[in-house]
């Protein structure tokens, strides 16, 4: 079993980072949500799904224990900053996002960090979101298409921003940010 984390100054620095540029994003999800609703109900998950962004990057970059979960709280805080009304719902959508990822990180041990592992976790996440969105909301009103839409556009949303957070995490990788930093003695 991995050691407890302890966060190196780089590593919070890091998620601290990326939880202000992904709690921009956030933000502004949270801005369109409402017009989105109106305008296309079933494309929702699209925009909830730019939500995974802060776990994907952190955990693709440090590939340590409780970093999604950071950054996803940080990511939070600072979308609120954006769209103060909904600090509850970036909260509560950081700790379910945040837990299901670092759920599924601790399945493996914390050792396995392939694609597929983010994989799963996306798609743990929209089936999550479409299901409590559709309780939560009567999707017997839209036609039989956008309902189907809906549930297909919930799963793939947080797949699609998966891929580009990897892709984001894989560049910060390269770019040396996960590299250990040598202590003097």
């Amino acid at each position: 079993m991995p050691r407890p984390p302890v966060f190196s100054t780089r590593v919070l620095l890091v998620c601290a980072a990326l939880g202000v540029a992904t709690g921009l994003l956030g933000g502004v999800a949270g801005v369109v949500t409402p017009a989105v609703i109106a305008i296309a109900p079933w494309a929702y998950g699209a925009v909830l799904g730019s939500h995974v962004l802060p776990g994907i990057i952190a955990q693709q970059v440090f590939r340590m224990p409780l970093v999604a979960l950071l950054t996803h709280v940080l990511a939070a805080l600072v979308a609120s900053a954006v769209n103060p009304a909904w600090l509850g719902r970036f909260l509560g959508t950081a700790l379910l996002f945040g837990a299901i990822q670092e759920g599924v990180a601790a399945l493996t041990r914390y050792r396995a960090w392939g694609r597929w592992r983010f994989y799963v976790s996306a798609v743990v996440i929209g089936i999550v979101v479409a299901g409590a969105v559709a309780l939560a909301a009567d999707l017997t009103v839209l036609p039989t298409w956008a309902q189907i839409a809906y549930f297909v556009i919930s799963i793939l949303g947080p797949v699609a921003w998966t891929a580009a957070g990897l892709g984001v995490g894989a560049s910060l990788r390269r770019a040396g940010v996960a590299r250990p930093t040598l202590h003097a003695r």
